[in-house]
């Protein structure tokens, strides 16, 4: 599918400034959720955008800049760990995106949202399954999103070495469980996210 098919649809309803939004970070056990909205000018070629998870790490951030650059608007939001604890992660999932989407600057008049779920979206908008493959602007959002979040947990990573944060960003790898066991929690870890892991440790 061709990445301005979505926009494309859409603009043919009038709509004339439309963004995408996506966020990363779902998954971890530790660090906030970052979203990001961004509104390209429609049809732009972007060489190399795709979905992030697609992309090396030497690419999303080589990507980053010229992003932004070439949106007519672009914002990046995060949700911190204490929230997501006390709401849940799709809540702050969509928080995060729908901050995005209010932060842009020219505001846009219609949304496509990555995924299935859009509940407290306020704008105008769609939901796409598989958005960042399939749509120009939720990819270069995807990109945004993925690439703060990497390097929030970069910079965290100095603050709490003995965790290595800068070589699992928080994901559940077998290196971060053992880090756990050896130290407990940090502050930026999400409390809910630990519940089973600790129950397990306990019955052991």
């Amino acid at each position: 599918m061709m990445k301005w098919e979505i926009e494309t649809e859409y603009a043919a309803q009038g709509y004339r400034m439309i963004c995408g939004a996506d966020e990363a970070g779902a998954g971890p056990l530790a660090g906030p959720v970052y979203a990001a909205a961004v509104l390209l000018p429609f049809g732009l070629e972007l060489p190399g955008v795709n979905d992030s998870k697609q992309l090396s790490e030497k690419k999303r951030e080589a990507l980053f800049a010229p992003i932004q650059e070439a949106a007519l608007a672009w914002a990046v939001t995060s949700i911190s760990p204490e929230e997501i604890d006390a709401t849940d992660i799709l809540t702050a999932r969509l928080k995060a995106m729908d901050l995005a989407i209010k932060g842009l600057e020219p505001q846009a008049d219609f949304a496509l949202i990555d995924g299935n779920q859009d509940r407290g979206i306020t704008c105008p908008h769609t939901t796409v399954v598989k958005g960042d493959g399939r749509s120009m602007n939720i990819a270069a959002a995807s990109i945004l999103a993925k690439v703060s979040r990497d390097r929030y947990m970069l910079e965290v990573a100095k603050q709490y070495p003995e965790y290595q944060f800068e070589k699992h960003k928080g994901y559940p790898t077998a290196l971060h469980y053992e880090m756990l066991r050896q130290y407990g929690p940090s502050p930026i870890h999400r409390k809910s996210f630990l519940k089973k892991f600790y129950a397990a440790e306990n019955a052991r």
